[in-house]
């Protein structure tokens, strides 16, 4: 199902989702990394916050690019 029956709608749809799914992506890999990278961030809180960027990638991952 589309969105829009217009071509330019259908665009600026597609390029916000994109825009959307970069930004999503880019900072829960920003966060992913600076906790792995950074030892005085092994403590339980910033485990939790680990796995939240996870699943996020994850649920971003499945919904996101179907909507594009």
């Amino acid at each position: 199902l589309t969105l829009a029956d217009t071509r330019e709608l259908q665009l600026l749809h597609f390029w916000i989702f994109l825009g959307i799914y970069l930004a999503a992506l880019l900072g829960n890999t920003l966060i992913i990394i600076t906790i792995a990278c950074d030892h005085h961030l092994h403590t339980p809180i910033y485990f939790f916050l680990l796995n939240l960027s996870l699943f996020d990638l994850g649920f971003i991952s499945t919904t996101l690019p179907k909507s594009v």
